[in-house]
């Protein structure tokens, strides 16, 4: 038994609601992770990742322990054991395919029948991910920042979410009043941000999970 499948007794061995087990980092940050910030400087940290702020940019302190390429490497592998654990246990076929992308490993899901895995919105998928880094964490001790894909999901979101924030940047410049989107998730947000930035505004998240959303401002 490798030490993957090792790893997904321990999530998984109560048969809890994945929203039960995503609950865990937030009340105590094994990882190391960094909290939103306050007012006016949005931080769309998820359990194990640094705060963001406005324009999508990680803070100060990302700037140093960044992993090496052999480090994302073993997580990648750690994390396609744990999952390839899950999908024999839920009786699920799927190919799983690991890359490393700027500093922060990526494992991808790929198959005909894995729309469960993804969930309404994407929730299940943030969950799996949430617990996947678990895995890793108790397997490294260090955070990571792993990132966890099923069916081309977050690939496909991320366009989308990249034009509402074009969009809604485009509204903001032509009445000059501030647009408020719809309720996001971390990853949502940080696309919807860079996607502002990227058009030459700026933009905050204000509210409180799982109703927290990002707003586009006008430019002072």
């Amino acid at each position: 038994m490798t030490q993957g499948e090792n790893a997904v007794a321990e999530p998984f061995g109560a048969s809890a609601a994945a929203n039960e087990a995503i609950a865990e980092p937030e009340a105590a940050p094994v990882n190391g992770e960094a909290g939103e910030t306050g007012p006016g400087e949005p931080g769309e940290a998820g359990p194990g990742e640094p705060a963001e702020n406005g324009n999508g940019e990680a803070g100060d302190g990302e700037a140093s322990g960044r992993p090496s390429v052999a480090d994302l490497e073993n997580e990648g592998e750690i994390a396609a054991d744990y999952i390839e654990g899950l999908l024999d246990v839920a009786d699920l076929d799927g190919d799983i395919d690991m890359d490393v992308e700027g500093d922060r490993a990526v494992v991808s899901v790929v198959g005909a029948t894995l729309s469960e895995l993804v969930g309404p919105r994407g929730e299940v998928l943030e969950a799996l991910q949430e617990l996947t880094r678990l895995a890793v964490h108790r397997q490294t001790g260090a955070r990571t920042r792993i990132m966890l894909d099923v069916g081309g999901y977050r690939k496909r979101r991320k366009e989308e979410l990249t034009e509402t924030g074009r969009a809604a940047a485009d509204e903001v410049k032509r009445t000059g009043v501030a647009k408020k989107l719809s309720a996001m998730n971390p990853f949502e947000r940080k696309v919807v941000h860079d996607a502002v930035a990227a058009a030459g505004l700026r933009s905050e998240s204000e509210g409180e999970e799982p109703d927290r959303r990002v707003v586009v401002l006008p430019a002072s």
